[in-house]
Order: C-alpha cells, then structure tokens, then sequence
C-alpha cells in the first residue's frame, strides 16, 4: 500500500511541521517532522532512529507544552518516514431501554 492510498483527505505542510513522538509510559521521545495530516493518521519524518522503540502505542505530541497531542498507532515505515493512525478512545455504548426519569419532588 502506498502513501497515496489513504481513506481521508490529508492536510500537507511544504516545510513540515516540527513535533515529538514520546513512549506511552514517557521513557522515550523523537524530533519528527510532520509532513502530512487527516483526521485518522499522519505521516512523519524521524530525526533520529526508531530502532528498538516500542511503536505499538505512542503518542504525538502537537505542541511544546504537551497540550495538544494524539495517541498513536504504527502503520507503515519506509526509511525515515512513518505512517500512523490516531487510536479513539473507546466510548462504552448506552443501554438501550433505559429511560432517565426526571423527579421534581
């Protein structure tokens, strides 16, 4: 599968955006340039090597502060270029058949 054959329409940045990749647990983190974005993964450029890391889950950290930031999935490496999808947070379904019943007492 090539990096054109994507679901959702990409955002690309010409001189790339600085961002970091960090370990879930925070023992890592990797300088990456993003170079594309959608609403269900991005494609990045790694600085340093990825050897070794545990890519299963990560996270990508949009800001400085570590405010803005999406949880991670590897898809695809090609050299110094990752492809990753964003992972949702599961959101239990709601019972149906349950009615909230409003008491005014």
């Amino acid at each position: 599968m090539g990096w054109g054959n994507r679901k959702a329409d990409r955002v690309t940045f010409a001189a790339g955006y600085t961002v970091l990749i960090m370990g879930i647990d925070g023992t890592w983190q990797r300088s990456c340039t993003l170079l594309d974005i959608s609403n269900s993964g991005a494609r990045l450029q790694v600085k340093d090597s990825i050897e070794g890391l545990n890519l299963k889950e990560f996270f990508l950290l949009l800001s400085s502060t570590g405010l803005a930031f999406r949880r991670c999935d590897l898809v695809r490496v090609n050299g110094d270029e990752i492809g990753v999808k964003f992972v949702e947070d599961k959101v239990p379904a709601k019972k149906k058949g349950r009615a909230l019943a409003r008491s005014d007492s």
